[in-house]
């Protein structure tokens, strides 16, 4: 953000959306004391969904670029208390916004077998979503620990190895459902053209393949609808220096889209 910031001067502004409000004001307050004010930064708190909206308050039709970056942050993956790892133990929450919604646990009591199968098929592409299904779904689990043990379990009785990538591809699965983040970047990318200047610039971070489908899809139907003037080809992935130095990016994928010059 700092390094966005220094680039879009002198004269322009960035405006930070961000659903989460414990790591907001601290960004903000991050951004701040390096010298940025309210003219050249704005923090709004909404997740992507809300950028039209977001933008209409500030008197702005739209902007020359938009940067979504649809990981999880490190702050909060590093937060036990959230719930969004399975490193750390901790409440089984998993809500970008903490104060709205389901935590992860009361969502998981609230699930049926057959539609958990389905949200581990369709938001992580896990293998074994029936077994784990059947044995996690309408069950209590009041810690990041429990979910992840009973997932183990499921994959040991299986004699299935990569135990701890099964658990990952099941918090995400939740994790995005909880939040209901394929629904915000739907609306983000139907809005998206929208909020975007002639020949203005979007740009998407994605970190697994059922986000980078979306992002492949509505990026290819605007170019063929004459919307965008351009698209990335292929997706543009990290460095190998720069996954040995943040491994964290490892999974990521960057695609972008240029606004077309003539409205289509």
């Amino acid at each position: 953000m700092l390094e966005l910031l220094h680039r879009v001067q002198p004269g322009g502004k960035v405006i930070g959306l961000d659903a989460d409000p414990i790591e907001l004001p601290r960004t903000e307050e991050r951004i701040r004391a390096q010298g940025f004010g309210p003219d050249t930064f704005v923090a709004v708190r909404s997740n992507f969904a809300g950028m039209l909206q977001a933008l209409g308050a500030l008197g702005i039709a739209a902007v020359d670029g938009v940067l979504a970056d649809l990981g999880v942050s490190s702050m909060q993956l590093d937060n036990p208390a959230r719930g969004f790892t399975m490193k750390q133990n901790g409440p089984l929450d998993m809500r970008m916004n903490p104060n709205r919604g389901l935590p992860a646990s009361a969502w998981l009591e609230r699930m049926a077998p057959g539609p958990l199968e389905t949200v581990l098929r369709e938001n992580a592409d896990e293998p074994r979503a029936k077994e784990i299904a059947g044995a996690i779904a309408a069950k209590h689990f009041a810690t990041t620990g429990e979910l992840a043990a009973a997932v183990q379990r499921v994959v040991a009785v299986l004699g299935a190895d990569n135990r701890a990538d099964t658990v990952r591809r099941v918090f995400q699965a939740i994790r995005i459902a909880v939040n209901d983040e394929f629904s915000v970047l739907d609306t983000l990318l139907r809005n998206l053209p929208q909020g975007l200047k002639p020949g203005g610039r979007a740009v998407f971070l994605t970190f697994h393949s059922g986000e980078d489908r979306r992002v492949k899809h509505a990026f290819a139907a605007g170019l063929r609808a004459g919307i965008y003037s351009s698209i990335s080809e292929e997706v543009v992935r990290p460095s190998a220096d720069e996954r040995r130095d943040n491994p964290r990016s490892t999974p990521a994928k960057l695609r972008w889209a240029e606004r077309s010059a003539e409205p289509a």
